[in-house]
């Protein structure tokens, strides 16, 4: 089930928006900023992985044997 959200913002924002929906070939705005999300989303988890190999490699990771050691 989709709900809807409704934003505001600056004409020449609203202008590149439009412009990139017609650049990047979007069928619609909503999926212009689903996409956007998704980018985000990915990028906090890339983010989220390399700073937790930061941590392991410089001792404060711990080996899991199994899902019981999460917890």
């Amino acid at each position: 089930m989709r709900t809807t959200l409704n934003i505001s913002m600056p004409p020449l924002q609203k202008k590149n928006v439009v412009r990139m929906i017609k650049d990047y070939n979007y069928a619609s705005t909503s999926e212009f900023f689903r996409d956007a999300v998704r980018a985000l989303e990915e990028d906090k988890l890339i983010k989220d992985i390399m700073e937790s190999e930061r941590e392991f490699a410089v001792g404060k990771g711990k080996k899991l044997r199994s899902l019981r050691d999460l917890m």
